[in-house]
């Protein structure tokens, strides 16, 4: 299953949902016209259907194989997209010493 059709889904199955539906919508309607749909829409779809309960509704539809199909392409474009947050460096480092590269200390 590919991105768009993941949007369908989510679409026909979020009846009864407006605030699902409309997100599906417009992420399904920008896929068709070949257009990108950002990492945040889609965050947003996720995350209002789980709350709504269509995750969970889809989940007890279809078998596991379907919903990992169905989740998948969407999780997987967020992946994509979603910047990698800057690198926290653990506390004990002196300064803004790299501990790959800082001198390792006496025994």
């Amino acid at each position: 299953m590919d991105l768009k059709d993941a949007t369908l889904m989510f679409l026909t199955e979020s009846a009864g949902h407006p605030t699902v539906q409309r997100i599906a919508r417009a992420a399904y309607a920008r896929l068709a016209d070949g257009e990108a749909v950002d990492h945040r829409v889609l965050t947003e779809l996720l995350g209002e259907a789980s709350a709504k309960g269509v995750l969970r509704a889809i989940g007890q539809k279809y078998s596991p194989a379907a919903y990992d199909a169905v989740l998948m392409p969407i999780c997987r474009e967020i992946d994509r997209q979603r910047p990698v947050p800057p690198r926290v460096r653990p506390p004990g480092y002196p300064g803004s010493a790299d501990p790959l590269t800082a001198p390792m200390p006496a025994r």
